[in-house]
């Protein structure tokens, strides 16, 4: 799957080769045909003289249009909407493409182009920008940039600025220092003159947004502390003004906007709708705010001739009219003629009937029309003639640089299909394999044997290597377009090659030996059992219609919907067999149905319906022992009889606290109302009441040691919320101090790793010392009671009932649903697996990037440490999936009694059957719909949820495997 995601997204197309734009190359005005009266010829030929001496970015992570125009901008920022709504200003709504995150976007505002999704990977560890870029224009022209913030800029730029002071972008608990370091630069570098470029990137907006979200009280101090960076910036370029020939400009925009729970990286308004605001006395002041929308990529070649430099040769970007409104019409053409001239050369490059594009025939026209104004113009023709003709020219310069700019906006990248199609083979061969071992997989031995070195000896595995050789180099000599595939050493080649050909032969002699033998595999019989019930039906076809469901696009936005559904339905699955399991008996000649799951066997019976307040029949031996087990057990059978009743109104309840998806996202929930800073003490008593119920739910299974490691780290827990300002100490409610938590978190770690240690401790003593499965199982539930403590620690607060609700559904079925049905192990893992997939969405994740909670690989860190962030960001990512995958391990390692020695065997090669099939069926479909209109907003986001979902579930899968007490002993033995 790997190699089928590096083909899907390869690293977009760049013109050929690494040239820059020079400016010796700007073309001249057009020539007037014929020739103007007099000889007269026009001389203009190289780039106009910029509009601004120099030119301050100040960019604020994060930075939503809504926190500058909206409310929260009169109420935080009231010198910024001084000037954007009187001040000499141009205030522009711009939209930034998915995927939103840093690095990709700064890349668009610095080379004009439209970022790839591979770049999210490379978000992490930002690559030299080799492309042509305003900072690489402004070094070659001469001119000195300064800059303070985000190191991602000096990654990408090394050796650009004359001065540069990076913080770190990836620490997110620092929303303090990490500013103040940009800020106590400003005052001694706004009274030098020994720089033209000066660029600041903040970081504690983003920093705030991942910690607590856009509803938090510390969004207004920031934004106030923006505001008055803002005035400052301004103050110190007014004074400047007087001395310097050209007026300065103030540049004041954000990267990408904040999601409604803080995070970025989707397509959602507010996370592409960003401002910019031009601020320079070179405007005429305003009466009124006015906003537009622009395209953030237009900041490119706007900055770009404003500053007198060349457009970067592959700026998709066209200008912003309004910023050169106040040069003359010859100058405003001039610059709109550059802009078309870049436009046109990159459409020529990049589309192979580029004469047909509509964009470039009317910029020819548009060409022409200026010539004939120039003509006009030479001549000293100030009549009307000459300035309707000027409008029209313009008119149409803006028309076709937009259709050219919308043209190869289309472009964004070139797919590899030769990786795609050879990630593909193997992805299927591997799934075909599974689906035909299956019988023998979910046998009573849960092994099955695969003819692994047979296959070398074949005759057709060496004719299908020389095949899949030959194929391969006649792909990679014939292809005009990269290869990441043929870009590899002949050896790995070699590896694939012989991958592919032995899976294929290993399949055929699979087959061969399944049709060969022809007899059935020897069942356990818990799979005897299983009939074709309600129950079967109901989960063969929810996983169906969920593949299924993967081509289209609406309900992969709202795949939530699906799972609650399908769980919903599993629910009143449960309370039919139920009812039937107590209000049922057997034929009228007298076989009682027995209610007690150690006395079931595998004879199916017939039953018929018996009244709701009978109870089973007994003969106990006096009265009143025969009345308290009337009592107990139909206690017990009510307590059954509503449990599916309660799990669905928990699910309703969590339904409300995370709206997510894309429909109804927008909409308020409980979770944005606890997160507001009027409703902390609410917050702060459901987090404590939610630490205390988790701590009596799961301490059942624990040590005496672990159960008092527990509760200490529940209690430290509550403590790190309170430091970070989440929630409030109730002997501390006016507390103001907001500290990163750090030694309360790793307090919390302490514990964890300790109960960790236990469970590992035991683990190694069953499978090491004795084959004890007690000791196995202890070991085990030690280990799954450590993750639910590391779980509480990195979920935000108001998701804390998220884990509640799990913990909690989880005890109910296996102390009631399973005691009383009679579900096998492959049924117990697909509905486990259901319950997992529903809590994922119930946490408030989505198939949009912008929902990965990055903030909690940062949780007890005072710096970036790549391994653990990367871990603890995918753990608090894929808690609830996971936590249901463990507490199965768990059961059924506690239950091989009741259902067999290879029930962990079986649901682990369910686990894994379950998310392999969608995987592979979604690979095929993105493949057919990559030139969908939502392909990039929608599905990839999505193939980047499912590699990662089959990574960690394969990981999860084989560490089960490991901790099985039947293969540990077997392997060491």
């Amino acid at each position: 799957m790997a190699v089928f995601m590096r083909g899907f997204f390869p690293a977009p197309a760049n013109s050929p080769g690494a040239t820059k734009a020079r400016a010796s190359a700007a073309p001249p005005e057009p020539e007037p045909e014929p020739e103007p009266a007099g000889g007269l010829a026009s001389n203009r030929t190289g780039l106009p003289s910029p509009l601004f001496g120099r030119v301050v970015i100040m960019l604020v992570d994060a930075l939503r249009e809504d926190f500058v125009f909206g409310p929260k901008g009169k109420q935080f920022m009231p010198h910024t909407q001084q000037l954007v709504e009187r001040g000499s200003s141009h205030s522009f709504i711009a939209k930034a493409w998915a995927p939103t995150v840093t690095m990709p976007r700064i890349k668009a505002m610095m080379t004009g182009k439209i970022p790839g999704f591979i770049d999210i990977i490379m978000n992490l560890n930002s690559p030299t920008l080799l492309e042509d870029n305003l900072i690489w224009q402004a070094k070659a022209a001469g001119k000195r940039t300064v800059f303070y913030g985000d190191d991602t800029w000096i990654r990408m730029f090394p050796d650009q600025f004359i001065e540069h002071d990076g913080t770190t972008s990836f620490f997110v608990s620092d929303y303090t220092e990490v500013d103040e370091n940009v800020t106590r630069h400003l005052d001694k570098v706004l009274e030098r003159n020994d720089w033209d470029l000066l660029i600041l990137h903040y970081l504690g907006l983003d920093h705030i947004g991942h910690l607590a979200g856009p509803n938090s009280h510390l969004i207004g101090s920031k934004l106030s502390e923006m505001d008055n960076i803002i005035q400052k910036v301004h103050t110190g370029l007014v004074f400047k003004d007087g001395e310097a020939p050209l007026p300065n400009l103030l540049i004041l925009c954000g990267d990408h906007g904040m999601s409604d729970t803080g995070s970025h990286g989707g397509s959602s308004s507010h996370e592409v709708n960003t401002p910019l605001v031009f601020i320079s006395p070179a405007f005429r002041k305003k009466k009124s705010f006015e906003s537009e929308y622009v395209e953030q990529t237009d900041l490119t070649s706007t900055l770009a001739l404003g500053f007198g430099l060349p457009i970067p040769r592959n700026n998709l970007g066209h200008l912003i009219p309004s910023v050169f409104e106040e040069r003359s019409l010859r100058e405003q053409l001039r610059y709109l003629h550059l802009n078309g001239y870049q436009l046109s050369l990159l459409i020529q490059e990049s589309v192979p009937a580029f004469e047909k594009d509509a964009g470039y025939k009317l910029f020819q026209i548009a060409q022409k029309s200026h010539g004939s104004w120039i003509k006009l113009y030479l001549e000293g023709n100030t009549s009307e003639t000459l300035a309707n003709l000027g409008k029209k020219v313009l008119r149409q310069y803006l028309d076709a640089v937009k259709f050219m700019s919308s043209s190869l906006s289309k472009i964004v990248a070139q797919y590899d299909m030769y990786s795609m199609i050879v990630g593909t083979i193997i992805v299927v061969e591997v799934i075909f394999l599974l689906v035909v071992c299956t019988p023998e997989a979910l046998g009573s031995t849960a092994e099955f044997e695969v003819p692994v070195f047979s296959p070398f000896y074949s005759l057709l595995f060496y004719l299908l290597c020389l095949m899949f050789a030959a194929v391969h180099v006649v792909v990679c000599t014939s292809t005009s377009t990269s290869c990441y595939f043929c870009s590899l050493s002949w050896l790995l080649v070699a590896t694939v090659i012989v991958l592919i050909s032995a899976l294929q032969c290993v399949l055929f002699s699979t087959l061969w030996k399944c049709f060969a033998n022809g007899k059935p595999q020897q069942k356990s019989c818990a799979v005897d059992c299983s009939s074709w019930s309600e129950l079967n039906l109901v989960l063969l076809l929810g996983s169906i219609g969920h593949t299924v469901s993967l081509a289209s696009s609406s309900f992969i936005e709202e795949e939530h919907q699906t799972w609650f559904f399908l769980v919903n339905t599993l629910l009143l699955v449960f309370f039919q067999d139920t009812c039937r399991k107590y209000f049922a008996v057997s034929d009228p000649k007298g076989k009682a149905t027995k209610w007690n799951s150690e006395e079931i066997d595998c004879n199916e019976q017939q039953t018929t319906i018996r009244g709701l307040f009978e109870t089973s029949d007994l003969d106990p031996k006096d009265d009143k022992s025969k009345s308290y087990t009337r009592s107990d057990r139909n206690f017990e059978k009510w307590l059954v009889l509503s449990s599916p009743w309660v799990i669905l109104v928990f699910c309703r309840l969590l339904r409300s606290l995370n709206q997510t998806g894309i429909k109804y996202a927008q909409k308020p929930d409980i979770g944005h109302w606890l997160t507001s800073s009027n409703h902390r003490i609410e917050l702060s008593t459901l987090t404590a009441i939610s630490l205390l119920l988790i701590f009596v739910l799961v301490q059942k299974k624990c040590s005496f040691v672990s159960k008092a490691a527990l509760a200490l780290g529940l209690v430290g827990i509550y403590c790190y919320r309170a430091a970070v300002g989440n929630v409030v100490f109730p002997w501390k409610p006016d507390k103001q101090y907001v500290s990163k938590g750090i030694i309360e978190a790793r307090f919390v770690y302490v514990f964890i790793l300790g109960i960790l240690f236990t469970g590992v401790k035991d683990l190694l003593k069953s499978g090491v010392v004795s084959s004890d499965t007690v000791t196995n199982s202890r070991g085990l539930w030690e280990i799954y009671n450590g993750l639910v403590l590391l779980a509480a620690l990195l979920l935000r607060p108001h998701n804390l009932p998220v884990l509640l609700f799990i913990v909690l559904v989880q005890m109910i079925l296996t102390r009631f649903i399973w005691r009383t049905l009679d579900y096998d192990a492959a049924q117990i893992t697909i509905i486990y697996y259901w319950f997992g997939q529903a809590s994922f969405y119930f946490q408030g994740n989505s198939n949009s990037i912008a929902t990965v909670d990055i903030s909690a690989g940062f949780v007890g860190f005072e710096d970036y440490v790549k391994l653990p962030a990367i871990f603890l960001t995918i753990f608090g990512t894929y808690i609830g999936p996971l936590l249901w995958a463990v507490h199965l391990t768990c059961y059924m390692s506690s239950e091989r009694s009741r259902y067999s020695s290879a029930s962990v065997g079986h649901s682990c090669y369910c686990f894994i059957l379950l998310r392999a099939i969608p995987a592979a069926v979604y690979i095929i479909l993105i493949t057919s719909l990559r030139y969908h209109l939502f392909i990039w907003s929608v599905f990839s986001p999505k193939l980047l949820y499912e590699g990662m979902h089959t990574l960690v579930t394969a990981a999860a899968c084989v560490l089960f495997t490991a901790m099985d007490q039947k293969i540990m002993f077997k392997t060491l033995s």
